[in-house]
């Protein structure tokens, strides 16, 4: 059974949802993030995903007192954070704010001794990598930066290196919600089959959700399809209660 993530994106303190990225695109789903995740847990969701876009953007750690909040709402959550990652400040900070794992991505990718460094002191339980992914290449710094890393090559190193999680976002399908990336993420498990990928971006609906749990993809994060009303909380627990 895929593990089902729901996601809350932070600006400015507020849950919001953007669009392939562009901040441009925001759009303010609800003032209080605290809320959302109470309601999140009232379901039976037990894993929550929360970005921090104001630090992907600023290049360190900014909502770190709302992921506090957060995090001392719901005791009872797993709680990944992801966004501004960029020093072993950030790294310690969103630990000590309530995140249970801490996503990297643009680190592993500009700054891989470092980000070796982390995995050796924090343990692969507690560090996902992440692989932010436009047009075959890896994208850093809140994805207004393409490297010239191919995504196969830049998983294979790090998977060597004791890696376990990786949260893997087809940018092109972001916020599109016309459906994940299905056959990039098999492509993945293909090449990779005990990775413990975590699919982002694209999901539109319940259709979706089958879609990559037929593919046998361990999780995936989803937020604006619920945001949007596409899918709802109720139907979500409705599936992953009577799904073998």
């Amino acid at each position: 059974m895929i593990e089902l993530i729901p996601a809350i994106d932070l600006i400015d303190g507020k849950c919001v949802r953007l669009t392939k990225g562009d901040y441009a695109t925001r759009k303010i789903y609800n003032e209080d993030p605290v809320a959302v995740a109470r309601e999140f847990e009232s379901y039976g969701f037990r894993r929550l995903h929360i970005v921090d876009l104001d630090g992907a953007r600023s290049k360190h750690i900014v909502n770190y007192r709302v992921l506090e909040r957060i995090a001392a709402s719901v005791p009872g959550m797993v709680i990944d954070f992801g966004g501004g990652i960029k020093s072993g400040e950030d790294l310690r900070v969103a630990f000590e704010s309530g995140a249970t794992l801490v996503t990297v991505g643009s680190v592993a990718a500009t700054s891989p001794e470092l980000f070796l460094d982390w995995l050796q002191e924090y343990g692969a339980d507690r560090l996902i990598l992440g692989a932010d992914v436009k047009n075959g290449l890896i994208s850093i710094h809140g994805w207004k930066e393409e490297s010239t890393q191919e995504l196969l090559p830049f998983l294979s190193k790090y998977l060597g290196e004791g890696v376990r999680h990786v949260l893997c976002t087809d940018i092109s399908k972001d916020g599109m919600l016309q459906g994940p990336a299905v056959p990039l993420y098999k492509e993945i498990m293909k090449a990779f089959p005990g990775c413990g990928l975590i699919a982002s971006g694209g999901v539109g609906g319940m259709a979706d959700l089958i879609a990559l749990d037929e593919a046998g993809i361990p999780a995936v994060v989803f937020g604006k399809a619920i945001y949007e009303g596409r899918l709802s909380l109720a139907e979500l627990a409705e599936w992953a209660e009577n799904k073998p």
